[in-house]
């Protein structure tokens, strides 16, 4: 099993799915408890949201196909905590986010990060300095999905779409508040720099700086797939795909690069 799948583009943007991958070798499953089998906490299917979009406007997308549950893409390889304070979701996960035990007995963690997760992160350098040799900046959208309920992680209800700049450091200010005004101005509710500003893929990739625009989005996943069972919904999927496309219409259209010169 590949570590990921690529589908490389020529325009700005680089669509991350690090979440979407349900596959576990057998070495790692045969320690699962039944509730790690099914795979819970997987931002299922959140690639074929995108994949139209990235088809037609020649984006690049890199997509995971290990689960979160071999190693987390979007945490730290040190596991130093995101979100001090909170509950936190570390590198190599033990538990669901329901706190559920996800192995019945010890299993070997050592190689992972070498194995799983340096090789996408290769993979999503490579690609950022790719596009930065096409167009001088790369702009990297990092796509997730998440039950709008989980109380362990966060109180009430998730609004259904949540970007992440890590309060407004990891992209162009005018880049996320075209982005946030096309979310607020449809049916769905919104929110700028929430309970979700950016995993470590944001904050390690974004460098306005240095011409690398990164921004988050986390979904509620029930606005586009069944909960019982994890089923995709064409119906509710055919609702949302259009104001994620004119979100990253209004990433990739209506932003003004100001490239930085290189040092001489």
């Amino acid at each position: 099993m590949d570590i990921y799948n690529l589908k490389a583009g020529t325009s700005p943007l680089i669509i991350s799915v690090p979440h979407a991958g349900t596959f576990v070798p057998e070495d790692i499953k045969k320690y699962f408890t039944a509730i790690a089998r099914t795979l819970p906490d997987t931002d299922w299917h959140v690639d074929q949201l995108y994949n139209d979009f990235a088809n037609a406007n020649n984006a690049t997308i890199v997509k995971a196909n290990y689960s979160r549950y071999v190693i987390d893409l979007n945490r730290p390889s040190n596991d130093e905590p995101l979100y001090p304070g909170q509950t936190k979701i570390p590198l190599c996960p033990e538990e669901t986010f329901d706190g559920q035990a996800l192995y019945e007995d010890t299993s070997d963690m050592t190689g992972r990060i070498e194995k799983y997760w340096q090789p996408y992160h290769d993979e999503l350098a490579r690609q950022i300095e790719r596009v930065k040799g096409i167009h001088g900046y790369a702009i990297l959208y990092d796509a997730h999905s998440i039950c709008q309920i989980v109380p362990r992680l966060f109180e009430g209800n998730l609004p259904d779409l949540n970007l992440g700049t890590v309060n407004g450091i990891s992209c162009d200010k005018g880049m996320a508040k075209a982005a946030f005004e096309v979310a607020q101005d449809s049916s769905y509710s919104a929110v700028l720099n929430g309970r979700f500003v950016g995993g470590y893929i944001t904050r390690h990739y974004g460098d306005p700086e240095g011409n690398v625009h990164a921004l988050q989005m986390e979904l509620v996943r029930g606005n586009y797939m069944n909960e019982d069972g994890f089923v995709y919904d064409e119906a509710r999927a055919a609702q949302l795909k259009p104001v994620l496309e004119r979100v990253l219409h209004a990433i990739t259209n209506n932003f003004d690069a100001g490239i930085k010169p290189k040092p001489v």
